[in-house]
């Protein structure tokens, strides 16, 4: 096994897989490169003469500049590299690169696999089968967790994966946007499928009116969904909604995992704990894996962390299936770097220390690494 990775054919830096040695020779495509320092396993070294203010290339695209002269052998990290990112950007160039009539992947489409999962009344198939109590508003979290301690404390959740709350510091006091976010999350959560019951529990004055909430859940499972206010229980809300949260768990219970097609899977990749292995181990496994569930079987794979796709936004452009979906990208990446901005904080602003001492010295390392779990599909 080679010591070193270079990654693209275009790239100036290579990587070091084990730690490497001041003095020590590699070959890198027939070239002769002996180390002017010493490089941990996971960070870079340079493959030639690089000028002051040269961009560094990784991955077969920049990753930022040098901030001086770096000798062709020698250590670089984020000491010796400066971002490239500035603020919004037009993208008025970027074309699409998979335009295709046909749906991705239909022709490579293979064998159908299964899981065992749990079907819900709605067609949403969950991997788990959890009992969740979700407050409407922050202030009812103390009963919420009363509720839940004390179920859990009676039954050990015997017979479901969990039974859990969900408490926040919302649902009051917010206006426009941000109380309609809140009310977005909330809802998602009631409906998500892992949940074989789950009890919302309201208190009645706050922003987040419950009644008017029900209604934003549109046709939810009754059976499976209930809800409480506490402004309208006579006695002890604790005792009322632990009955309603018996009920739920018991009927949990009866639910059994049968067999389900991978089409039915939505998997969220996320990455942490990042360092200079991410994007050339775990990363590209994760998007083999997206590319094979999205395309083979019709799964669907969530790419999370956008400010962390600054420096490699304009490949996931170019993957966009139609020009409606490129204009939608432009416009979630422009709106996260003006969040940024308008806090005065540089969209660069990323890594973190941790990052760093594993061998990422830039948000566009960084990017080009994590944004390779989403794969090459469209």
């Amino acid at each position: 096994m080679k010591d070193f990775l270079k990654i693209n054919p275009a790239d100036n830096v290579a990587v070091a897989i084990n730690p490497l040695a001041a003095g020590t020779t590699v070959n890198v495509d027939g070239d002769e490169i002996t180390l002017v320092s010493d490089i941990p396993a996971g960070h870079k070294f340079a493959l030639r003469d690089i000028a002051d203010g040269e961009n560094v290339i990784k991955y077969g695209f920049p990753i930022g500049h040098t901030r001086h002269e770096v000798k062709r052998g020698a250590f670089l990290d984020h000491n010796d590299i400066k971002t490239n990112l500035e603020g919004q950007l037009d993208y008025s160039d970027i074309t699409i690169d998979n335009p295709s009539p046909e749906a991705p992947g239909a022709a490579n489409k293979g064998t159908e696999a299964t899981f065992m999962g749990y079907e819900r009344p709605d067609g949403q198939v969950g991997i788990r089968n959890e009992i969740w109590v979700i407050p409407t508003v922050g202030c009812v979290n103390g009963i919420a967790k009363q509720i839940v301690d004390r179920l859990n404390a009676e039954t050990k959740a015997e017979g479901v994966d969990g039974i859990f709350a969900f408490p926040h510091n919302y649902g009051c006091s917010q206006l426009g946007d941000d109380h309609e976010n809140t009310k977005k999350i909330l809802r998602d959560m009631v409906l998500h499928p892992n949940a074989g019951g789950v009890l919302v529990i309201g208190l009645g004055c706050e922003n987040n009116q419950p009644k008017v909430f029900e209604e934003f859940c549109g046709d939810y499972d009754r059976s499976r969904v209930k809800f409480l206010v506490c402004q309208e229980v006579e006695g002890d809300e604790v005792e009322a909604g632990l009955t309603i949260l018996r009920d739920l768990y018991n009927q949990a219970r009866t639910f059994k995992r049968t067999e389900q097609p991978a089409s039915k899977l939505r998997i969220g990749l996320k990455c942490g704990g990042s360092d200079g292995f991410s994007g050339i181990t775990a990363n590209p496994l994760l998007g083999e894996f997206s590319d094979w569930l999205c395309e083979q079987q019709g799964g669907t794979t969530v790419l999370t962390e956008v400010p962390e796709m600054f420096g490699a936004e304009t490949i996931l452009m170019r993957r966009c299936a139609d020009n409606e979906l490129l204009g939608e990208t432009v416009s979630l990446i422009n709106n996260f770097k003006e969040y940024f901005l308008s806090h005065g904080e540089p969209v660069g602003e990323n890594p973190s220390p941790g990052n760093k001492a594993g061998g990422i010295s830039t948000l566009e390392e960084k990017a080009l690494g994590c944004t390779q779990k989403s794969g090459k599909s469209p």
